[in-house]
């Protein structure tokens, strides 16, 4: 039977080396090991270098003050990770294969001091084949991140985008630097013989009309087809359905269950969440079990269906969960920290339930960053909460348009690919996108569409390889990127980003905006709010609380959400502490976004759903447009939108 040997179980290190003198050490012409920059530290896997050497005392907290500055040192070294596998792991007569499903993001994976795979993309998982690098005992195995590239920051260029790596932690206007490096999620050793079970799909629906559940699971048996496939589906310990068939039959066929006595999944705030076992195992010509599979799912059935009164020609907007039409309203989700390598289970589960809690059904995961870890999902199965769910591309501010040459195309499509055939079971998935604010090249930019070459093939892999989820192409998506007030009544409303603030008073105006709003969904719009007093306080450094404006370093990290002027501007006078500013601007941020969210949900179903941007912090902004501090507290913005999203239940 396959097993599985968690590596991050073992103890690790991690040495810094001036770039690639470490490989000197492996260079049968040196008598002596080479001299280490930062001397072995303990880590834990998964784990960044950051962490570890924060730990170890060997770099400042970058969340104070500017320490992020004295960190970045870090990125110009190479780390070696390493570690001893016990000898009892290695059996004759299998195969042992390393799965590393998270590196961020480039270097060489040594066994036994030699090279035997190189890795470069910090979006997809790395699975190497260790049979023919063991010896007999004593194996080390040895993962070598070299330095990141330089800049893939806010500020660049979409289109010449080609290295596979996070870019939120390069800078963006509400996080420090902070570039990454190292192993961000599970490391495990499977060993196996020749048959197992690869390559799973697995479709789940819902007929509300009828109160039944569908499944259909596909794959691939490698090894004999005279092996028997079973399929078990439990809830809790009663098995509401059992399946068998060859290998053969399995591969040629797979399992179609269409008559399925279970109960439909609900979003958050609609009803409840069941959740099913799903048990795949194959068994060889002995009775033996080889491979098992196990899979939590849910069935529900999604519809999107045109707005209330939109444009014949529109995107549909309008979501159908089990035949009942759900305003979704939530946040767009960004990683909780930059290191995201050390968020733990215990971390998604706070900030998730608070969202739950909250009345939010929906999350958007922003294209600047990753695929979130399986715990995320599942959490999100658990709970009601809808993903939505964008590919790794991202605005660049100076230009938005996505790469589109073929090679470029061929590896964002891999990792499409990948990001499906990882998450396309989850219940809580809502849809996929293309990326995040992708536009064209015109003078004033509009939303890409699948004109563009890359988002075509995106679209055709999407329809071979999730057929049930829908893909749009880009967020916003339509005619119009944002929505201003002159084009009302014209139809070119249909998902659009924006506002994030305001700039000046809170007129008449200003309320006339979503008085006479338009717009068919709005996936992103915002406004800012300071942290508490004494979040700042904590983490201001050796800088002053006050001014609230950029002629202050604390304030200037995330200086486009300092509103000093405005405070100024509204009440004719600089404020008389930080305390005062704070309950300003909290205040604000309260007032805009909920008078945003309920001019929406009022139009519902002329609109289809609002999406705050953003979230939380992933670093102690003096401000930013979050509505959940740095350390997982609500801002009072949080509450107000909260008694807006729990209107209707």
């Amino acid at each position: 039977m396959k097993q599985i040997y968690d590596v991050a179980r073992l103890d690790w290190t991690i040495t810094g080396y001036v770039p690639y003198e470490w490989q000197l050490g492996h260079s049968m012409e040196l008598g002596s090991p080479p001299k280490a920059d930062v001397s072995p530290v303990p880590t834990s896997v998964p784990g960044s270098v950051q962490k570890a050497l924060l730990h170890a005392g060997v770099i400042p907290d970058w969340n104070i003050g500017m320490n992020a500055r004295l960190c970045e040192w870090v990125e110009n070294r190479h780390w070696v990770y390493e570690t001893k596998l016990p000898d009892a792991w290695f059996a004759s007569g299998r195969r042992f294969r390393l799965c590393c499903l998270g590196l961020d993001d480039t270097g060489e994976i040594y066994v036994n001091r030699k090279p035997i795979y190189r890795f470069a993309n910090a979006q997809v998982p790395h699975l190497v084949d260790l049979t023919s690098h063991l010896q007999a005992k004593d194996n080390l195995l040895q993962i070598v991140f070299e330095c990141p590239p330089r800049w893939l920051g806010q500020f660049y260029m979409t289109s010449k985008i080609r290295d596979y790596k996070p870019r939120f932690y390069y800078t963006w206007d509400w996080t420090s630097r902070l570039v990454q490096i190292g192993i961000w999620d599970a490391v495990f050793i499977e060993a196996y013989q020749e048959a197992e079970i690869a390559d799973l799909k697995i479709e789940t629906n819902y007929d509300g009309q009828r109160g039944i559940g569908l499944l259909r699971v596909t794959g691939v048996i490698t090894g004999p087809d005279g092996n028997q496939v079973s399929l078990t589906l439990l809830q809790n310990e009663t098995v509401i359905q059992k399946a068998e068939c060859s290998a053969g039959q399995f591969h040629r066929k797979g399992f179609a269950c269409d008559n399925l006595k279970v109960e439909s999944w609900w979003p958050n705030g609609m009803g409840s969440q069941p959740l099913y076992v799903l048990y795949l195992e194959l068994r060889d010509t002995q009775n033996r079990i080889v491979d098992q599979k196990e899979y939590k799912i849910g069935f529900k059935h999604v519809a999107w269906h045109p707005c209330q009164d939109a444009p014949a020609h529109a995107d549909p907007w309008l979501c159908v969960v089990n035949n009942q039409p759900v305003f979704l309203q939530g946040v767009n989700w960004t990683p909780i920290r930059p290191n995201f390598a050390d968020v733990t289970p215990e971390d998604y589960r706070q900030r998730l339930t608070l969202y739950r809690d909250l009345g939010i059904n929906t999350l958007r995961v922003w294209g600047g960053a990753f695929l979130e870890k399986t715990c995320f999902y599942d959490l999100c199965d658990e709970l009601g909460l809808m993903v939505w769910q964008e590919f790794p591309l991202s605005s660049s501010g100076l230009e938005n348009y996505p790469p589109d040459d073929p090679k470029t195309i061929d590896d964002l499509c891999d990792i499409a690919a990948s990001y499906v055939d990882r998450r396309h079971h989850h219940v809580s998935l809502l849809l996929w996108s293309g990326g995040n604010e992708l536009t064209n090249r015109d003078k004033e930019p509009k939303p890409i569409n699948d004109s563009h070459p890359l988002i075509a093939k995106m679209g055709s892999l999407l329809r071979q390889n999730d057929p049930q989820h829908r893909f749009v192409a880009t967020s916003p998506t339509g005619p119009e990127f944002f929505a201003h007030q002159k084009n009302y009544g014209q139809g070119c409303h249909w998902d659009v980003h924006g506002p994030w603030k305001v700039d000046g008073l809170l007129t008449p105006e200003w309320r006339s905006y979503w008085e006479q709003d338009d717009a068919l969904f709005r996936s992103e719009m915002g406004a800012p709010g300071p942290s508490s007093a004494a979040l700042i306080d904590k983490y201001k450094g050796e800088f002053a609380e006050m001014p609230a404006d950029l002629s202050n370093p604390l304030w200037r990290r995330t200086g486009w959400w300092a509103e000093g002027a405005t405070f100024r501007q509204e009440l004719g006078r600089e404020p008389q502490s930080l305390e005062e500013y704070v309950q300003w601007g909290q205040q604000r941020q309260a007032i805009i976004l909920k008078t945003a969210a309920q001019a929406c949900k009022d139009r519902f179903p002329r609109c289809g759903g609002i999406l705050i941007w953003m979230g939380h912090d992933s670093f102690p902004c003096a401000a930013n447009t979050a509505i959940i501090d740095f350390e997982g507290r609500p801002k009072p913005a949080a509450l107000a939108i909260s008694e807006v999203f729990h209107q209707g239940k």
